[in-house]
């Protein structure tokens, strides 16, 4: 072992007195500073990470529905739910789509709302039970923020598990899932350009479908590094209608 997992497991063996003692110092602390290392100290030595079931961690739990029955299933209810927003996003600007092209433009909605359908809205995503390739977490359930959408990795390097302990869930939902090209900008107007202007053309609502609910198109960042500049990215040209043999296939 190195010698970082020599020192945690030291100092995860001594747990139970390491929280007792920082809870000692802390009465009697009156620095805002200090009082804020040791809070944090045994607020971290405190988390129950590796629990999944509510019996085993029902401080976690506190404030969800019981129909929430382990960790994994509420995050992967919040994962579903922020992807749903976008659906209904995508589906509120059929408004603005002209009156001759709503028609095919709410066929495509529906082809998505099918394809999102088949794999539980990507739930999986933010579920620690799922294959690696699958989710965005650790099997522990870190969270690593991924930068902003014009950097390639954090420069703070953030960080979080919402599945150790409450606060941490709760803090997890300011987190965003990030639109590299822009959904509201970008991609929707777009899409909805595409539609009007097809001409024949098979509008390949698979591309669309990528940019707007999965991980090609999202970053999931600290809200710190969530930039609501403008990202003066566009839809790549050569792949918004299809090209060859018309498939309606949804894979």
């Amino acid at each position: 072992a190195s010698d970082i997992e020599q020192f945690l497991a030291a100092f995860s063996s001594q747990r139970d007195a390491m929280v007792e003692a920082a809870r000692q110092l802390l009465s009697d602390e009156g620095a805002p500073r200090r009082q804020k290392l040791l809070a944090d100290l045994i607020h971290n030595l405190s988390e129950n990470i590796l629990a999944e079931e509510r019996v085993d961690d029902e401080k976690w739990f506190e404030g969800l529905e019981s129909r929430f029955k382990n960790k994994s299933s509420y995050m992967r209810y919040s994962c579903e739910s922020r992807i749903r927003s976008y659906m209904k996003e995508v589906s509120s600007f059929i408004s603005n789509v002209h009156p001759t092209a709503r028609d095919a433009y709410k066929g495509i909605i529906d082809l998505m709302s099918d394809k999102l359908k088949s794999v539980k809205y990507n739930g999986c995503y933010f579920d620690r039970r799922e294959e690696e390739a699958a989710r965005l977490c650790t099997t522990e359930g870190w969270f690593s923020c991924q930068g902003p959408f014009d950097r390639d990795d954090c420069p703070c390097k953030h960080s979080i598990n919402p599945y150790s302990n409450r606060e941490s869930r709760i803090l997890f939902s300011t987190w965003n899932l990030d639109h590299i090209i822009e959904k509201k900008r970008a991609v929707v107007p777009e899409l909805a350009e595409a539609v009007k202007t097809r001409d024949g053309r098979e509008v390949n609502w698979e591309y669309f479908y990528q940019l707007l609910f999965t991980v090609h198109n999202l970053k999931l960042v600290h809200i710190a590094c969530h930039k609501k500049t403008n990202h003066n990215l566009s839809c790549d040209k050569t792949k918004i209608y299809r090209k060859g043999k018309q498939n309606h296939k949804i894979s």
